[in-house]
């Protein structure tokens, strides 16, 4: 893995939110990579209830500043940054004041997801691939992790096709274990569709449940890493009739060896 350039998108890391199998391995692995030599860059959403002052984040104003438009909307983004204490590593944080103020995550108090939840993802998935082209950083891997990151290989793949940055890249998504019930706005198909995709790139989406939107980050990955132990039979059948790698699931005992030796002889082969 020495000197290969590896970018880890996730909904959520360690030490940042508590600690959750999606958290953990969006920690361990950019660690394993890093202590092997290679580069790394961590991009994670802003979420109001992760402690700026405790973790030291900062603005970045050379990153933040542009407006991104989701659903015909101008929205600002914000780039934050800190560094993981003891392990060299720095975090970037995607964070906008509407969609990533409030004191949660992605559900309110009684449990219910947040209605705006589908634009998040957007505006999430946009703010990375923009930030990263900021930062003029071209990666050999783009290791994506839990659903609110999953639109950034539609994206990356479509919207963003001809970005001769990422024309090299390929695109690893981890699939977990079932992360909420019911659907996201049944309008979410039609706010990509508004970014000049098209239908059939757009068509799980127009039920955007759990397996429909893991199966639209499938479809556009190059690879893909069963990271739960307990994924939906649905998404179980799916992959087993994918023509890409698939990595079966791996303990944290075991995955250090397991995702070295899948990167560098399936994904980057």
């Amino acid at each position: 893995m020495k000197d290969k350039r590896i970018l880890y998108v996730s909904s959520e890391v360690i030490p940042y939110l508590p600690e959750t199998e999606i958290s953990s391995m969006s920690f361990e692995a950019p660690r394993m990579v890093n202590n092997q030599g290679g580069q790394i860059r961590i991009f994670m959403p802003r979420f109001g209830n992760i402690n700026e002052r405790r973790h030291q984040l900062h603005e970045v104003i050379r990153l933040s500043g542009m407006n991104l438009v989701i659903n015909d909307l101008d929205m600002p983004l914000i780039i934050k940054v800190a560094s993981i204490p003891k392990e060299r590593m720095q975090v970037y944080f995607i964070d906008n004041e509407d969609y990533f103020k409030r004191k949660a995550t992605l559900t309110d108090e009684e449990g219910n997801l947040f209605p705006d939840n589908d634009e998040r993802a957007i505006f999430f998935a946009k703010g990375v691939i923009e930030t990263v082209k900021k930062l003029n950083w071209s990666p050999d891997v783009i290791h994506v992790n839990g659903w609110l990151s999953s639109l950034l290989p539609l994206y990356l793949r479509n919207y963003y096709g001809n970005e001769p940055l990422f024309n090299e890249a390929k695109i690893v998504t981890s699939v977990y274990n079932q992360d909420f019930d019911g659907t996201l706005d049944n309008q979410m198909y039609k706010k990509v569709l508004f970014d000049g995709l098209e239908n059939e790139q757009v068509k799980h989406l127009k039920k955007p449940s759990y397996v429909n939107i893991m199966k639209t980050a499938v479809d556009n990955s190059d690879a893909v890493v069963i990271a739960g132990d307990n994924i939906p039979d649905e998404l179980k059948k799916y992959l087993s009739k994918l023509n890409k790698p698939v990595l079966g699931y791996k303990n944290r005992e075991e995955f250090a060896q397991a995702y070295q030796e899948f990167y560098t002889t399936k994904v980057l082969s």
